[in-house]
């Protein structure tokens, strides 16, 4: 909201959001095809475009959408470092005073992460996440709530209001005209990024229980409500949170609330911030250890590697163990960590993965399968203003994508690696 300001912030989060939600409802329709209540089931988004759109679109798909799915997991790394290094960096700040600079390395931070989601990686499929997701749902209430009561603590207790403006952070003699821009670019790229979720609805709408209503319909209804939900707190988020602090709002919230009465509660946001991680990582990672298992399947039928269960049994406890998918899943856990060590830039890399997901797998690919889905001829008004909407997301995505390349470049030149503290 800082590098926006009160009217571009709150005009770009309202569009994004109903653009994800309209979208979101165009899919929702695509589990089925033809029809969208009694056509065949699509187990997931990949598989939604090969059988309504199929050809290259279907291998652009894959790429984008199991991309988009494991940079989403070194993302939720370094989000979840950056939270265990502001918990130590409280506790140091209560022993020795404010005035303390408390420097930590976040990577021992994220080997930890990492080798706990090496556990969590061997849960066998998306359908055993329930309980986690649960978990994480309550954990994402729980953090957000608490940065919005110390935005409102800050502003009535204390009386305090940071300098904020219509058009955010002004052009100075340290913050030039071409910085602005390039910075408003990038948090847009941050709206983006926390309004794409599409490439996992058609995989949650396949966990739905039957009934006699379609799929289709109490999918919609479930958008509207997540939509809405995380639209409303995120602007509370963001509009308290500028209130506050103003112009020099932090990169995380949680991280300005200096005062020692309130560490005990920023603390306590941050545990629930990794909570959250711990269980979103999953929930981003399945379908990628999903796909490239299914692929190996085929391509390797005979191999006992592979294909064949193993039992281990670990004291009273047994367990089926695949070796092919144990060792995949570690190696794609390790990497991800390794990525996340060598750049740990949290606000830029978020800005970046949102502008590469949200245009493709947002908006083009569902608009594209309700285009092909209800035999929309192309030239007509609907088709016309469904290319308009996909062109406009195409160009800002772009420009995204430039803000937080250039604000990458920038972090890289003063960068460490595996040096910095935070």
């Amino acid at each position: 909201m800082s590098q926006l300001g009160w009217i571009a912030g709150i005009v770009i989060l309202l569009i994004f959001s109903s653009v994800s939600l309209y979208t979101s409802c165009l899919l929702a329709d695509c589990y089925r095809s033809p029809h969208p209540v009694t056509g065949k089931r699509n187990y997931s988004y990949i598989e939604a475009v090969k059988t309504i759109l199929g050809g290259t679109k279907y291998y652009f798909c894959g790429w984008i959408q199991y991309g988009s799915l494991a940079s989403g997991a070194v993302g939720y790394t370094i989000t979840t470092a950056k939270s265990l290094v502001a918990i130590q960096k409280s506790n140091c700040h209560r022993k020795n005073g404010l005035q303390d600079k408390c420097k930590f390395p976040i990577y021992p931070h994220m080997i930890g992460f990492g080798i706990l989601e090496i556990f969590l990686s061997q849960i066998p499929n998306f359908s055993k996440l329930t309980g986690l997701s649960i978990v994480a749902a309550i954990m994402s209430f729980g953090y957000t709530f608490i940065g919005i009561g110390l935005s409102i603590f800050k502003i009535v207790k204390e009386h305090r209001r940071g300098r904020n403006s219509i058009m955010g952070v002004e052009i100075g003699a340290e913050f030039s005209a071409s910085d602005k821009i390039w910075r408003m670019f990038a948090a847009t790229g941050d709206i983006a990024f926390a309004c794409t979720y599409a490439q996992i609805l058609i995989d949650i709408q396949d966990t739905l229980k039957s009934s006699l209503e379609p799929e289709s319909n109490v999918m919609k209804k479930a958008s509207v409500l997540s939509a809405s939900t995380m639209t409303t707190i995120v602007m509370m988020c963001g509009c308290l949170g500028y209130v506050a602090f103003g112009d020099n709002a932090p990169e995380n919230l949680l991280t300005g609330f200096g005062d020692q009465d309130a560490m005990w509660v920023v603390d306590l946001a941050n545990v629930f911030i990794v909570v959250h991680l711990v269980g979103a990582y999953q929930i981003f990672a399945q379908p990628v250890f999903r796909v490239v298992e299914t692929w190996a399947n085929k391509r390797w039928p005979k191999s006992g590697f592979i294909n064949t269960d193993r039992e281990i049994s670990i004291g009273k406890i047994k367990m089926n163990m695949n070796l092919f998918k144990m060792s995949w899943r570690i190696g794609f856990v390790a990497v991800a960590s390794v990525i996340a060590m060598a750049l740990p830039f949290f606000s830029d890399m978020l800005a970046l993965l949102g502008a590469l997901e949200y245009w493709p797998l947002v908006v083009y690919f569902p608009v594209e399968m309700h285009i092909a889905q209800n035999k929309i001829a192309k030239g007509t008004k609907r088709w016309m203003a469904l290319q308009l909407l996909s062109m406009t997301c195409l160009l800002i995505s772009i420009a995204c994508a430039a803000g937080a390349l250039q604000g990458l470049n920038k972090g890289l030149h003063s960068f460490q690696p595996f040096k910095t503290k935070d």
